[in-house]
């Protein structure tokens, strides 16, 4: 029995958006850690023999703190050999993925990662929303709403100034700072998106703009887990709705006045 630790990205939501590589590291597992975000539905590669621990972590669910979980991957490393870490999205991307392979690292568990389809650029692609298009963006952001000090990101001021699409992960509980800030830019008519559950059937969306989001969050009922999109690329999103309903009625249509 080798020690090892596999931090694994589980994708935005979807249980099809997921890796061949991370469904591999998930049958072999004797031990799986699973987080909220994580779809259920991927325990169903879980071997018969593995353990099953739900360790909780996202904001006002925490079955396990950060430093408990530390020492559980070393423990049930130790003790068992294959343990497999299954965070939402992408492990490296606000997962703290790489401070778990530091921390087993140190007590020479073998480690390796798979990385995951991240909801920052999954979740908006999902709704039509591309995050670069010529003539709208260049580039994105992609930055937490909330610090490890329960603060804003100071790094949504300097996006805030940019002409880049801003991805706010984590920012439900600063979203009237947020909204501030891009206020005090003169930015009230920017086009902004929320899409709580992003990817799954319980999908919920809101769009609107800097000045009338607030509102439209109050009458949609939108909150966590959701992601915040700013910038021009939303007015410029694609309309993926019945796409094939149109394409077969169009194709009815051709028929109809072809006989």
């Amino acid at each position: 029995m080798t020690p090892r630790l596999t931090v694994v990205g589980a994708g935005p939501g979807d249980e099809d958006l997921i890796t061949i590589k991370a469904i591999k590291a998930i049958a072999s597992a004797d031990v799986i850690l699973y987080d909220a975000l994580v779809n259920e539905a991927l325990l169903k590669h879980v071997s018969r023999k593995a353990e099953l621990i739900f360790v909780g972590k996202r904001k006002g669910c925490y079955a396990y703190q950060q430093s408990q979980i530390n020492d559980l991957i070393v423990e049930r490393a130790l003790r068992c050999g294959h343990v497999v870490r299954l965070k939402g999205g992408d492990p490296f991307i606000f997962g703290r993925g790489a401070e778990e392979l530091e921390y087993a690292k140190a007590y020479a568990i073998e480690v390796a990662v798979v990385p995951g389809i991240s909801s920052s650029a999954a979740v908006p692609a999902y709704q039509g929303i591309p995050l670069t298009k010529r003539n709208a963006s260049e580039s994105f952001w992609v930055i937490t709403g909330t610090t490890k000090s329960h603060k804003i990101s100071g790094d949504i001021a300097l996006a805030a100034q940019s002409t880049a699409t801003v991805v706010i992960l984590m920012g439900m509980g600063k979203l009237s700072e947020i909204v501030q800030i891009f206020s005090n830019e003169g930015k009230s008519e920017m086009a902004v998106a929320i899409i709580q559950n992003g990817t799954r059937a319980n999908e919920k969306v809101g769009i609107g703009t800097i000045g009338s989001i607030e509102t439209i969050v109050e009458e949609k009922q939108l909150s966590n887990p959701a992601i915040i999109i700013i910038g021009e690329v939303i007015n410029q999103r694609v309309d993926l709705s019945d796409i094939y309903s149109k394409a077969d009625l169009a194709l009815v249509n051709s028929r109809r006045q072809s006989a």
